[in-house]
């Protein structure tokens, strides 16, 4: 059984300013009930390593189009073969279109597969997913590889003008949720000079008082605020005086509506950010472009057919991702499920006619609406491989599972129907074997507007 780590296996760095922050966070008279307990885990040296990662990031330029790949595709495609259990055993083929594709599935089989040999396992860090599509994963991190989320999250924020500039003795980025259970914690940003960081849930039972969210991000007055549309949604319907620079949206498809209901409401840009926990933030949206200008130099992307092969420039395909920030699982044509059209701009490679994911709302039998990760959490327990929910205009739900495990359907309903406080769940069988949205609803009002 694995002991939890100290304060000092999680903040390595803090200084006594960094701790006055973790202390201004936690015991202000408005903060939330802080469900968990997180960390940045940097030594000092890693710390170092990622402000130079930073000014890397922040002067790399894309030496790719639709036109040629990268010059570093061989390089890395020869280590992924060489490093990583799962390549070595197929052998490399003769071409790189020849390389067959894996997805979201293959993960979840045997993530253990996809680490390559040389990962330092003392400082790997596992998190569980919990996505759109049906299969449950598990992803291997580290402590460099969290941190540097951030240098792109700084290069789609200076396409909008806005230099990040907190520091000691402010909060620099509030992340928040809208479920009935989510992850919760506070810490700091060594980089940022231990900014404060936090992670709140905005649903009114982590609150010893409703009114205290408002109250609570007015008094942390954060740089940035960073959500997904359904926690933004809530937002807006909360008195919150404070302006951030800026507000960025992940995770989830962000319509035109709710983005003009953002900046006007808040005086800032809103960020759409394309991003997803395999690769990490990959693209920013474009208004001017109608497309995802990418943010990551070092990701290959290509647009697929059903057979794996290249579509037709300018031709709708699957997103295939190959490289990636995260040396603990680097990606080789991973098929991402989502669809558009790649296209060639003046930064750079972009993504139009982007279709991915959206977020999805369930209505409770008593006329609440749950986001779609509560039921995600509800059906944790059961050692599902994939499974589907959906929600019917009448409100009856009908919950999907692989037929080898259909031996779960009654409790799988029953975890279901609880989180919807009693609405009626049947089971069917999952037929497909190929993506499956993994939360669909025919209920007006399901889908974040």
């Amino acid at each position: 059984m694995s002991r939890e780590p100290t304060d000092a296996e999680r903040y390595p760095t803090l200084s006594e300013a960094g701790r006055a922050m973790l202390r201004f966070m936690s015991e202000h008279p408005s903060a939330p009930m802080l469900r968990n307990r997180s960390g940045n885990r940097l030594l000092a040296e890693e710390v170092e390593d990622l402000r130079a990662y930073e000014r890397e990031v922040a002067a790399a330029r894309f030496a790719w189009s639709t036109r040629h790949a990268p010059p570093w595709l061989d390089t890395f495609v020869d280590e992924v073969f060489a490093q990583v259990p799962h390549y070595r055993s197929l052998g490399r083929p003769a071409g790189f279109a020849q390389i067959a594709t894996v997805g979201r599935g293959d993960l979840a089989a045997d993530i253990a597969q996809f680490v390559p040999d040389a990962v330092p396992l003392d400082r790997l860090i596992n998190f569980r997913t919990t996505g759109t599509t049906g299969h449950p994963l598990i992803l291997p991190s580290h402590p460099l590889v969290a941190g540097r989320y951030l240098a792109f999250h700084q290069r789609a924020l200076r396409r909008a003008g806005i230099e990040l500039r907190h520091g000691r003795g402010q909060v620099g980025v509030m992340l928040l949720g809208l479920q009935r259970k989510c992850f919760t914690y506070i810490s700091v940003t060594p980089t940022m000079d231990e900014s404060g960081l936090a992670k709140i849930n905005l649903h009114p039972d982590d609150w010893r008082d409703p009114a205290d969210r408002a109250r609570y991000l007015d008094a942390m007055q954060p740089e940035v605020i960073a959500g997904d549309p359904i926690s933004f949604a809530a937002l807006l319907e909360l008195p919150v005086r404070h302006r951030p620079r800026a507000l960025l949206s992940v995770s989830m498809a962000l319509s035109a509506s709710l983005r003009a209901n953002l900046s006007e409401r808040f005086g800032c840009p809103v960020l759409d950010v394309y991003s997803m926990n395999e690769a990490g933030p990959l693209g920013v949206y474009d208004e001017t472009l109608d497309s995802f200008v990418l943010l990551q130099p070092r990701m290959y992307v290509e647009t697929l057919d059903a057979h794996g092969q290249p579509v037709p420039q300018g031709q709708p395909g699957e997103i295939a991702l190959t490289g990636g920030f995260n040396f603990c699982l680097p990606l080789l044509r991973y098929r991402t499920g989502d669809h558009g059209v790649l296209i060639d701009t003046p930064e750079g490679p972009a993504i139009a006619q982007l279709h991915g994911r959206q977020p999805v709302r369930f209505l409770t039998r008593d006329g609440d609406w749950i986001n779609n990760i509560d039921l995600t959490h509800a059906l944790l327990p059961l050692p599902l491989s994939r499974y589907a929910v959906h929600q019917a205009a009448n409100g009856d739900v009908a919950v999907a599972l692989a037929q080898a495990e259909m031996n779960y359907a009654s409790e799988a309903a029953n975890r279901v129907s609880a989180a919807l406080r009693g609405r009626h769940v049947r089971v069917i069988e999952l037929t497909s074997e190929d993506k499956v949205l993994q939360y669909t609803t025919d209920l007006p009002g399901g889908m974040a507007a």
